[in-house]
């Protein structure tokens, strides 16, 4: 009703002068046609939004799938109770950006978390939203009944090194997954506690929290049901004002995308600071206990921080250990670099006499988050050394294949950590 007031008001009220009179039809028609176009247009665009988010957004589809499995016996967890009987825990807030990974903010027992959940294997592609879960899951199968818990570490040790390479660390990560496992501290790994971890490891993000669980700057695991996790709370903003759409980005010169970046982010002193923390983030995926991970797609709507500014990472799901992403790109057939890219950035170089990849990235860590995310625009202050100015154009230009640069990118980061705590040591931001 109130679009088609609208429409009146617009054909009664277009501005016609005395001399156009004699084509008052026509230009009334032209204006009833615009008017239409309009409504047409805002309808197709609200239409696009919501099969959007109905096509992005299927928690409750997740949930469904979870405890079905879960009252089956074939799934268990730390928080199932609370999720499919105590009803504990509350979804709130969409934030999945595809539909084969879903993410919520919720509340669980009064703290803050974040809800994630895969549903690819759950979901017929040509499904609604609404329809019932498939019962022919493969998700879950594994390990089988009657597999000794013995087998089951050593079939999670040979899972780990395929993935992570083969490092002296792994037996006590092994360790922590029996752990994890045997949620109820009963001193033994049931079927379904043990398919339930197994199946938290073939998600890449989950195997990286579990890695990263004594690094400051990772999301703190808090609990699981069959493949379903909480994490601690989405960090504060996750910088997503921040983060242009793609779309604009695309649009806008450098200089415009940094001063729209300056003026929706934080003030720069606790820019600053969450810098310091993403740079120490990157001092932890570099050569840490599990070896060195590569961050594969760095954008600002990954770099998160908590209510005193310290640095979180919003998604570690394009973190990848060093193992896997030489495993994909090593003899992987190439005509240019670009046929070499795991992720959406970390690229090899292409051997073009042997039209293969080799295993070696292009780029290091450093040189991605300064250039991907134009954080050189981001924190420099409003009265800003030379030499800082000097450090942040060389973090940009960092090159070379990534483990022959390791000396270089390491004093780069070390300098830039140093001149930004000069920049607020002795403040209330420190």
């Amino acid at each position: 009703m109130r679009r088609l007031r609208r429409l009146a008001h617009l054909v009664l009220f277009c501005p016609f002068s005395k001399g156009l009179q004699g084509r008052l039809p026509g230009l009334r028609v032209r204006c009833i046609f615009l008017a239409w176009l309009g409504i047409f247009a805002g309808s197709w665009l609200v239409y696009v939004h919501y099969s959007s988010y109905s096509e992005r957004c299927r928690g409750h589809v997740c949930q469904v799938v979870i405890c079905d499995q879960y009252r089956k016996g074939i799934i268990s967890g730390s928080v199932c109770q609370d999720l499919c009987e105590l009803h504990m825990v509350e979804w709130r807030t969409c934030l999945s950006a595809a539909p084969a990974q879903q993410v919520y903010s919720g509340l669980w027992r009064d703290k803050d978390v974040t809800i994630k959940c895969g549903i690819e294997e759950t979901l017929d592609s040509k499904a609604r939203s609404d329809a019932a879960p498939r019962r022919e899951l493969v998700l879950f199968d594994k390990p089988t009944r009657g597999t000794s818990i013995k087998e089951f570490r050593e079939m999670t040790l040979s899972f780990l090194k395929a993935n992570m390479g083969d490092l002296p660390s792994l037996p006590a990560l092994v360790g922590q997954v029996l752990l994890m496992a045997d949620f109820n501290k009963d001193n033994r790994v049931s079927l379904a506690e043990a398919k339930s971890v197994w199946a938290l490891l073939q998600r890449n993000e989950f195997l990286l929290l579990l890695s990263l669980q004594e690094k400051e700057h990772a999301s703190r695991l808090l609990g699981y049901c069959g493949d379903l996790y909480l994490t601690e709370g989405v960090p504060h903003g996750a910088w997503h004002a921040a983060a242009l759409p793609p779309l604009l980005r695309s649009l806008l010169p450098p200089a415009l995308q940094g001063a729209l970046q300056q003026w929706l982010g934080p003030a720069w002193p606790w820019r600053a600071k969450i810098a310091i923390g993403l740079l120490e983030f990157v001092e932890e995926l570099f050569h840490g206990s599990y070896g060195t991970f590569y961050m594969c797609e760095t954008t600002l709507a990954n770099v998160g921080y908590t209510a005193t500014y310290d640095f979180k990472m919003a998604d570690l799901q394009q973190v990848a250990p060093e193992a896997t992403v030489r495993r994909f790109l090593q003899g992987r057939r190439c005509e240019h670099s670009a046929d070499c890219t795991y992720g959406r950035d970390c690229r090899a170089p292409c051997d073009r006499l042997m039209r293969q990849c080799k295993g070696d990235l292009i780029q290091p860590n450093l040189a991605k988050v300064c250039a991907a995310t134009g954080l050189p625009a981001a924190w420099r202050p409003p009265t800003s050394s030379e030499e800082l100015g000097t450090q942040l154009r060389t973090c940009t230009t960092l090159s070379g294949l990534a483990s022959q640069v390791e000396a270089h990118h390491s004093l780069v980061l070390s300098h830039l950590k140093t001149l930004l705590w000069k920049k607020i040591s002795n403040t209330k931001y420190s």
